[in-house]
């Protein structure tokens, strides 16, 4: 007992130190949403037909428009990139894109490699499939921000 409140005292004592120096919670260790904030999102889009259209260089579909009202939010222009998941998760990792949409669902084999939102079934185009979307491992705040939009963008 005496062991349990001493560990619920330093929890509270650590929350402090760290509200006073600043920190906030959930963070982004490559301050990944600070860095797009007025600037540019690199998104990474796998054509996946209702969900993701590519017409020349026109990027389009349910989840680019999701997207588009996430990099809005913060004020930042989308720049995109079209590849193979897998192309687009390594780029993920080198630090090259900042998020990735497709036909990726709630059982992707990449989670071990990206951070990966909610599973979302009412995603226009997606056939009742639970559809996620991937940020790079870690960015905590970009994917707590990005479920955020996804949540209102959503809603019935």
């Amino acid at each position: 007992m005496l062991r349990r409140a001493s560990t619920a005292a330093a929890a509270i004592v650590m929350a402090a130190a760290l509200a006073g120096c600043g920190v906030q919670v959930p963070t982004d260790p490559n301050g990944t949403l600070n860095r797009i904030q007025g600037g540019v999102l690199r998104a990474g889009a796998s054509v996946d037909a209702g969900l993701v259209d590519v017409d020349d260089s026109a990027v389009s579909g349910p989840l680019p428009d999701l997207v588009n009202a996430f990099a809005d939010r913060f004020d930042a222009d989308v720049e995109w990139t079209v590849g193979s998941e897998e192309s687009l998760v390594t780029a993920l990792e080198n630090g090259s894109l900042d998020i990735v949409v497709g036909g990726i669902t709630a059982e992707t084999p990449w989670a071990d490699r990206a951070g990966v939102t909610r599973g979302y079934r009412n995603i226009p185009g997606a056939g009742g499939r639970e559809i996620v979307l991937l940020v790079p491992l870690g960015e905590n705040r970009l994917l707590s921000e990005l479920e955020l939009v996804l949540d209102e963008e959503l809603s019935p």
